[in-house]
């Protein structure tokens, strides 16, 4: 009945799975996912300033969202352990937030939507960890997917 709706992670029980990628394609994919951690005025004029107490806060985040990357398959059930050919992850200081862009690049037998989105959760919480001393009150929101390439659906971009 759950395998009727199309539900890819459940089997014809209802028991949760992983999914046998063994027959897809091993081919270039590539997802971009984004996020924001709403800030205080005060932390970013600390980041654009002399920075914040506990140190170089868009640099840690930027290592953190690498390693989230290669750690999904260990935080998400059911998440593919996949060779990660590239990450990168962007933060930038706008007025009233941290926005993060994370994009994930894979040559394997399924996509990287789940990499990316790790990316930009983990910088996220880094940024609060490393901020939190002056604004207590951080809020990382907007988490999505932005783009994905490659694999038997192509190209998606969000409108």
């Amino acid at each position: 009945m759950t395998q009727d709706r199309g539900l890819t992670h459940v089997d014809e029980t209802g028991a949760a799975r992983m999914v046998d990628v063994s027959g897809k394609d091993v081919g270039t994919r590539r997802a971009v996912a984004s996020g924001k951690v709403l800030v205080s005025a005060e932390v970013v004029s600390a980041l654009r300033g002399d920075g914040v107490p506990k140190g170089d806060a868009l640099g840690v985040a930027r290592i953190a969202g690498i390693m989230g990357a290669k750690r999904t398959p260990d935080l998400i059930p059911l998440c593919h352990p996949i060779a990660i050919t590239g990450a990168k992850v962007d933060l930038e200081v706008a007025d009233d937030a941290v926005l993060i862009t994370a994009s994930v690049k894979t040559t394997d037998r399924t996509g990287v939507e789940m990499e990316a989105l790790t990316a930009v959760a983990v910088a996220g919480l880094a940024v609060i960890d490393m901020v939190k001393a002056l604004d207590p009150a951080a809020v990382l929101s907007d988490v999505r997917v932005e783009r994905k390439e490659g694999g038997k659906t192509g190209l998606w971009e969000r409108s």
